[in-house]
């Protein structure tokens, strides 16, 4: 069973930082591209970053380009998300999630399929 626990959230002012952790079990974390999902309160979810299974390539939307750096540790089943520069509209519920990556006329698309149960993230002053 696919299991995906996501943790570091909480409450911090705009400009600082945070760091999300995503602890994965239950299937073959080394072999699987993820991503990041962000839930901003009233609307859909939408993919923040991805990676792919090797860590190689990392992939961001526009919205947090230059402030968020996913990265992986394939030794120690985990994903993280590094956030830098916090803005209020980066508020949200953030899950892990696995992922299918793929290029189409120069845009990344990216569909997640299991996730985790999410951990909250509020930026505000």
């Amino acid at each position: 069973e696919v299991q995906l626990v996501e943790s570091g959230g909480g409450l911090v002012q705009p400009g600082n930082s945070l760091r999300l952790s995503c602890a994965a079990s239950g299937f073959n974390f080394g072999t699987s591209e993820m991503t990041w999902v962000r839930q901003a309160p009233g609307k859909g979810p939408a993919w923040v970053s991805a990676v792919d299974s090797g860590g190689d390539n990392t992939y961001n939307a526009d919205s947090v380009k230059g402030r968020f750096d996913i990265s992986r540790d394939n030794i120690k089943n985990t994903l993280y998300l590094q956030m830098n520069n916090l803005k209020p509209e980066d508020t949200g519920t953030y899950y892990c999630a696995t992922a299918k990556i793929a290029k189409v006329a120069g845009k990344v698309l990216v569909r997640w399929e299991h996730r985790g149960q999410g951990t909250r993230v509020t930026v505000s002053s």
